[in-house]
């Protein structure tokens, strides 16, 4: 049966449950996803009913006994193809259609790039790899795909207190089950990704990220060898972004950091996968005050953070703090509280009688007895919205608005050389809304991000282009509460600066935010780990890694310099220490063998390694977990069971 032909089939079999259709007669694709998230028994039993569909989303296990595959259910949903014939969604907007159709719905303008349909496995290391990318192609290796992002086997479990480190004899969960402790995950951040799915799924209040920029010059840490290096990058952003939506709650929102080389880009890229409505700002930060001198045309002093809410409507933005000099402003009093008097005679646009007839009108005061009327009487004055050059104006309010604050007690009336002048209080806010431009001394990378740094480590400087802390804080604390224990994820945690950030914001306001760091590079989890260790006044962390199979010898392939070491692993990968790829058989080993001495370049021969490596296969996994090839240990198999299955009895 052709794609299309499954495709209406299939839609024609899930419409004939009402659940599943809106009332334009659309399918609500976020409603049957979380019923197969959930293994719903109506959903699971409509699908069974069908022999064809059933073939394609269960395994039998054994006769008659099947096992509903959601994950790939769910993956289906997702493909583009499936709704394309979809076009509620851009009823009553407007835009750009080509025979009553609107670009989009036509599928006709979308970003486009190579390797765009394609999981890119993402392996770098050191900041300083160069290596030919894994991209599997996600219609042609499913299989691949899903076994490279299958669960993994977790190991090297300790728990960082303040007193020292610990052994892990326990993972916190609360009474939903969900998992609270602060945690940092060493391995590949889009398997991690996947190994966070359904214990964090729709549990992640605020991902905040700062991924490789794939800047121009000596600032481009995506090191990857490849000749569409900016395709790659989109491939390798949209793979991870993909796979962190699934775990931001309903009201959570996103925040990508990102400069001029990219921006664009990202920018559309993130209004195809959470849907343009759903944008909600960018902000502009100044990191660099004094602008990169090694810059060819300008001296750029700035990046960006783009914000995208997984539901718009629902999210809740912070206000931030009024600084001495705003609450200065403010400089009355009365027993409710700060005030600034303000006249309330309207000036500006909109002001005149003709532009708002209602708010013209005479207001009527008795100095004696300090009252105010509408109504004309003896011993009361007449007060005119009249400016200083005799234009007529109008006032703040209508009349009906107007005496209700009075009647507050809103109003206040003062005399200035012969002249009487109406104020309205206005009161001093809680907090101001952040604005797009962010350009305090305090979101200076270098002294707050860098120097930071180099305080802590003695004068060492051990991370390159960290984030001020005052940044990526303020962005915890405008997306966050302090008392719903908010989870904040970082899969590109680096030197740990939003770790750090939770923390401080945590001591200041007594909250209980709680952070999940993912770092792949081997330079950085270290100093991840000892500066939360080193800014951690309460409370602890745990941090793990994702156990190494075939990693290990990628670890020794790229860490080699000489190519009698390099020839010794090729040799060992021959003996089945490792996977290699499927197609790489074993009949002419010699063969092989003399032709990969003859490579005399060390760098090629260690290219040749890597390719031979089957990446799908770079950690343990859980379902291999009691394999005794796997060499895992008791201690790692029960907190991995505890990680997965809160059960650490359990059965892989």
């Amino acid at each position: 049966m052709s794609e299309k032909r499954f495709d209406g089939k299939l839609t024609e079999l899930l419409k004939t449950n009402s659940d599943f259709v809106d009332d334009t007669g659309e399918l609500r694709r976020e409603n049957i996803k979380n019923r197969a998230w959930d293994f719903d028994r109506e959903l699971v039993n409509l699908l069974l009913s069908d022999e064809i569909i059933a073939s394609h989303f269960f395994d039998e296990v054994s006769e008659g006994r099947f096992i509903f595959n959601n994950k790939e259910f769910i993956k289906y949903l997702n493909q583009m193809h499936f709704y394309a014939k979809s076009h509620t969604q851009f009823k009553n907007k407007i835009g750009l259609t080509i025979d009553d159709k609107y670009l989009r719905e036509r599928g006709e303008v979308a970003l486009a790039f190579p390797y765009k349909d394609c999981a890119l496995e993402g392996g770098q290391t050191k900041e300083n790899d160069k290596r030919n990318e894994v991209f599997f192609n996600e219609l042609l290796a499913k299989d691949e795909i899903n076994r490279m992002l299958d669960p993994k086997v977790l190991t090297n479990w300790k728990r960082h207190t303040t007193t020292g480190e610990e052994d892990v004899t326990e993972i916190t969960r609360d009474d939903k089950g969900i998992i609270r402790e602060n945690l940092i995950i060493k391995g590949n951040n889009l398997v991690a990704l996947s190994c966070l799915e359904e214990q964090f799924r729709k549990q992640v209040k605020l991902i905040y990220i700062d991924p490789p920029y794939n800047t121009k010059g000596d600032a481009n840490i995506f090191g990857y060898n490849n000749n569409f290096n900016h395709s790659t990058w989109l491939t390798f952003m949209k793979n991870r972004i993909d796979a962190a939506k699934d775990l931001l709650a309903e009201d959570g929102v996103i925040v990508i950091a990102i400069d001029d080389h990219e921006y664009a880009h990202l920018k559309v890229l993130c209004d195809e996968i959470f849907g343009r409505d759903n944008y909600f700002g960018t902000i502009v930060v100044q990191s660099k005050p004094s602008g990169q001198t090694t810059n060819t045309h300008f001296a750029t002093c700035h990046e960006y953070a783009l914000f995208y809410a997984k539901s718009i409507e629902k999210i809740v933005i912070n206000r931030f703090k009024l600084t001495e000099k705003q609450e200065s402003f403010f400089n009355h009093k009365d027993d409710r509280g700060k005030f600034h008097l303000s006249p309330f005679r309207r000036s500006g646009g909109y002001s005149t009688p003709q532009e708002r007839p209602n708010s013209f009108y005479p207001i009527y005061y008795n100095e004696s007895t300090k009252q105010f009327s509408l109504e004309k009487k003896q011993g009361y004055i007449e007060i005119l919205p009249i400016d200083s050059d005799g234009k007529d104006r109008v006032w703040r309010q209508t009349p009906k608005s107007f005496l209700r604050l009075v009647e507050n007690r809103e109003i206040v009336c003062k005399k200035t050389r012969d002249k009487w002048t109406i104020y309205i209080k206005d009161r001093m806010p809680d907090g101001r809304k952040s604005k797009t431009i962010w350009l305090d001394p305090e979101y200076d990378a270098s002294a707050h991000g860098t120097m930071l740094l180099k305080n802590m480590f003695d004068g060492e400087k051990v991370f390159s282009y960290p984030k001020s802390i005052h940044t990526v804080k303020n962005t915890i604390y405008l997306l966050t509460q302090s008392n719903t224990n908010d989870i904040i994820l970082d899969f590109f945690a680096g030197s740990g600066t939003t770790g750090h950030a939770t923390y401080e914001l945590n001591a200041e306001d007594n909250g209980n935010r709680q952070f999940i760091l993912v770092e792949q590079l081997e330079e950085h989890i270290a100093v991840c780990k000892e500066r939360l260790e080193k800014v951690m006044t309460k409370g602890n962390f745990i941090s793990c890694e994702l156990m190494p199979y075939n990693q290990n010898i990628l670890d020794r392939i790229q860490s080699a310099t000489e190519s009698e070491t390099l020839l010794n692993i090729w040799r060992e990968m021959c003996t089945g220490v490792s996977v290699l790829k499927w197609y790489l058989g074993t009949d002419n080993m010699e063969e092989a063998e003399k032709e990969f001495i003859a490579i005399d370049d060390v760098e090629q021969q260690q290219i040749a390694l890597i390719e031979l490596l089957d990446k799908t296969h770079l950690y343990v996994h859980f379902s291999e977990m009691d394999d005794e090839n796997a060499n895992v240990n008791d201690t790692d198999k029960s907190l991995t069971r505890l990680f997965y299955e809160g059960d650490a009895n359990a059965k892989s």
